[in-house]
């Protein structure tokens, strides 16, 4: 201590001197009821009178609300601070009164902080309900000397504000990371119809810079089912008047002036129950399921087109079959045949998905009753021709009636007969040439009259495309189709 003393200046060691010549006077006259000693990390509070009642004023001096309790835990005085803390009158908070304003587990939380307070500084944090508002207290309790008594201050500050504030933060984090996980496009406006928040999906469909620009701003929204009627700005003003809205179809342009149908949805934006704070809306993009209406529509229409087509191809071979055969047996044998034929193509086109049938395809069908490609009766060459469906309906019918007549008069008629059906070349328009060749089997005469079966060849393939020449050594079909998309083959012809 000696040399601390001789490291202060005279003038310091006067000004000390005369500060404790002050106190010593002011507690002399009474002018001082409790000090506050701070040593070594502690802190304590000592009054300076034995009567126990010199610390009230000491803390009604406060501005927390403060209790000071016995070393036995009976509570000896509570500040008016407290008392408007906890919604009770002036002096009111006596005896077992403030403990049992807590519920069982509050009231452990304080009965153990009350113990370990009369020993060193200690502090909790509990819950209790004033009137109808739930307040988060925060307790610290420190030991108390009242003259040669010793027992407890607790002060209790309320951290409600603080806590609700966290709360809001941590909600206001939630929000938007629920936000930035939606795959819709979620927009939030406020009472007025501003944008306040948005996630990305509805950032890319949205005006520049749209929070702080009202709703019809932000977002180029029409509604095509009724322009006239409905805008953005009614879905917002419906929603923040209480009136939710669901499922409105509309479309919206983007900045980059692509438009995506939207399934469109507004709710009011309440927060703890108050009144409306907002709306929230949100943006279902449409657009594939849109596109696949339009391939359904774009189908039926086809598939409308196509049954139209074969009822006509239908009722023309059923007149035509009917010219030309004698007896109602003959037309019933011919007519089935032919029916049959275009059901085996349209199997055929079908297991395709009407796509990508190859002329190899619809031939094996047609002879698959009689003598499959691989019997070795059979040569093909260059047949991996992919041809669309019209085509394909068109060759079914002239390979079947080329296999009818092989069956009943040429090369399949008799044991040793064969077929060779090869491409042979592309003419000077594009058109793929194919040939149908019969041989080793009877003696071929060209009949005196033309048949149906002579007509349907030469114009199921459209005029002069499919040509037959009754050759003694076997008929020659030489036939001339539409090239379609890419095709394959080994000889006759150039691979594309």
């Amino acid at each position: 201590m000696g040399s601390a003393v001789a490291a202060l200046s005279r003038q310091e060691l006067e000004a000390r001197l005369e500060e404790a010549e002050d106190t010593l006077r002011a507690i002399r006259e009474g002018e001082i009821d409790a000090l506050v000693v701070k040593g070594g990390g502690d802190e304590k509070v000592f009054t300076l009178e034995g009567g126990g009642h010199s610390y009230r004023t000491f803390m009604e001096a406060m501005d927390v609300g403060a209790a000071a309790y016995d070393s036995d835990g009976q509570l000896l005085y509570a500040n008016q601070a407290l008392c408007s803390l906890l919604g009770r009158a002036p002096g009111s908070l006596t005896g077992p009164v403030l403990v049992g304003l807590l519920d069982a587990v509050n009231q452990a939380k304080f009965r153990r902080l009350l113990a370990q307070a009369m020993r060193e500084r200690q502090s909790a944090e509990i819950h209790l309900r004033v009137g109808d508002v739930e307040r988060s207290i925060l307790l610290a309790g420190s030991p108390l000397d009242f003259g040669i008594v010793h027992g407890t201050a607790i002060t209790f500050t309320d951290i409600s504000e603080r806590e609700q504030a966290a709360v809001a933060k941590e909600s206001e984090r939630l929000a938007r990371a629920i936000l930035a996980s939606a795959n819709e496009a979620v927009i939030v406006c406020d009472r007025a119809g501003r944008v306040t928040h948005l996630n990305g999906a509805a950032i890319r469909i949205c005006a520049e810079t749209p929070v702080g620009k009202t709703f019809p701003e932000a977002i180029d929204l029409t509604f095509t089912e009724a322009s006239e009627l409905m805008s953005g700005a009614d879905i917002v003003s419906m929603a923040t008047a209480g009136m939710p809205v669901q499922g409105l179809e509309a479309a919206v342009r983007s900045p980059s002036a692509a438009i995506t149908d939207v399934l469109i949805s507004a709710a009011p934006l309440m927060v703890s129950g108050e009144r409306t704070q907002g709306c929230v809306v949100t943006l279902i993009n449409l657009s594939q399921r849109k596109a696949a209406e339009r391939q359904q529509a774009l189908l039926m229409g086809e598939l409308d087109h196509r049954v139209k087509n074969t009822l006509a191809m239908v009722m023309a071979i059923c007149t035509r079959t009917a010219a030309y055969e004698r007896t109602i047996e003959d037309f019933q044998r011919a007519f089935s045949g032919r029916i049959q034929a275009l059901a085996a193509t349209h199997t055929l086109l079908s297991n395709a998905s009407w796509q990508n049938l190859q002329v190899k395809d619809v031939l094996g069908a047609e002879l698959a009753p009689f003598a499959s490609l691989s019997s070795g009766r059979i040569a093909t060459d260059g047949l991996d021709i992919a041809v669309d469906a019209k085509t394909a309906v068109s060759l079914g019918l002239v390979f079947h009636e080329l296999t009818t007549n092989a069956v009943k008069y040429g090369a399949l008629s008799v044991p040793g007969g064969k077929i060779a059906v090869r491409r042979t070349g592309v003419a000077q328009d594009g058109a793929l040439m194919i040939e149908w060749e019969e041989f080793d089997g009877p003696l071929v005469t060209k009949p005196g009259a033309s048949g149906f079966g002579q007509t349907l060849i030469s114009r199921s393939l459209g005029n002069g495309a499919a040509t037959l020449d009754f050759r003694p050594e076997g008929i020659v079909c030489r036939m001339s189709i539409p090239s379609y998309g890419h095709f394959h083959g080994t000889a006759g012809g150039p691979e594309s």
